[in-house]
């Protein structure tokens, strides 16, 4: 059979995840892809608690704020058109009220440290070099929240930079939870406000970063997935890319799952994975008469599977799907 594409040779992964696990996803837009297709297939999950973070010293800055528990006060708010917000954190964690931001954002913090102090894996996903700094405070911002461009100073992070800060925070999450290991990605997402040319340095930029990460710390702690690679090899069309041309199509996105199931997962937990996936797909399931005696057995063959499932693996909660099909049965009474 002919061969239409350079294929990505991947990695000999020392350890594989599986549902065991307590994996942390941090980073672009392309990790809560990935980190939301396990969540689906409910593996132990917690997906950017600070919201999309891009670069990667807001990356470290979001571990660093988790491991220290940071209690954000007031003064770490900025009010703008009747809405209270942080730099650190995504909008979608902003409130009419200081107040009401403060209790979202520090309750993020506290999931987000209790979770790190048990996790077993940390997912990293860099998506630019580039960085805005404040200003006001001199310190990189993880999102600009649409505030004008005259508030921030513009810069591309140097190898060194990046390298020198997660050298540093990794030795602190190693003390911190010394049974983790980390999983390094550059999101094949391009960012083309940068420029072609800037967006290609950036991205390199990333690359060897991480490769000195990998080097420094070993195989035994740290890993690089190339996502990047898969999409510029495997995926060179832009039937691959949505509407816009940047962002992934649902297909390409799909294509890298596999290769990281495949890479990164193991066997048993890939099997499980398609136990789950009938159930999921079977709560999308719409019967043409919920009162038909069918209806009932399948509702009934499927909290069985449920009760095996959890017994057998006693780690996963399927406690929303086991509440979703008692009540489809209690509706058929």
């Amino acid at each position: 059979m002919n061969q239409y594409f350079t294929e990505v040779e991947l990695a000999d992964y020392k350890w594989k995840l599986d549902y065991s696990n307590k994996i942390l996803f941090l980073g672009s837009c392309f990790t809560e892809n990935i980190g939301g297709k396990m969540a689906e297939l409910n593996f132990q999950t917690l997906i950017n608690p600070f919201g999309i973070v891009y670069n990667p010293m807001s990356v470290a800055n979001s571990l660093q704020a988790l491991v220290e528990k940071r209690a954000y006060t007031e003064a770490d708010l900025f009010e703008q058109s009747g809405q209270w917000g942080s730099y650190d954190f995504h909008s979608r964690y902003s409130g009419s009220s200081a107040e009401e931001t403060l209790t979202k954002i520090n309750k993020q913090v506290e999931c987000g440290h209790q979770f790190l102090l048990d996790a077993d894996y940390v997912i990293i996903t860099f998506g630019t070099a580039w960085v805005f700094d404040l200003k006001e405070t001199g310190k990189v911002v993880a999102n600009c929240h649409k505030s004008p461009a005259s508030d921030f100073i513009r810069y591309r992070l140097t190898l060194e930079e990046i390298v020198e800060r997660f050298r540093d925070l990794l030795t602190v999450l190693l003390k911190f939870n010394s049974k983790l290991k980390f999983v390094f990605t550059v999101s094949p997402i391009r960012h083309l406000k940068d420029g072609a040319s800037g967006n290609q340095l950036s991205k390199s930029t990333l690359l060897l970063a991480v490769d000195q990460l990998v080097k420094s710390y070993g195989k035994e702690c740290c890993s690089y997935f190339p996502s990047y690679e898969i999409v510029m090899d495997e995926l060179r069309d832009y039937r691959f890319y949505a509407a816009d041309l940047v962002h992934l199509s649902p297909v390409a996105v799909d294509h890298i799952w596999l290769k990281f199931q495949q890479s990164l997962i193991d066997k048993k937990s890939i099997e499980l994975m398609a136990k789950i996936s009938k159930i999921r797909k079977a709560i999308n399931h719409k019967p043409f008469r919920k009162d038909a005696p069918e209806y009932s057995i399948f509702l009934t063959q499927n909290m069985k599977k449920i009760k095996e499932l959890t017994i057998n693996f006693p780690y996963l909660n399927l406690q929303n799907e086991k509440e979703y099909f008692q009540k489809e049965l209690n509706g058929c009474k």
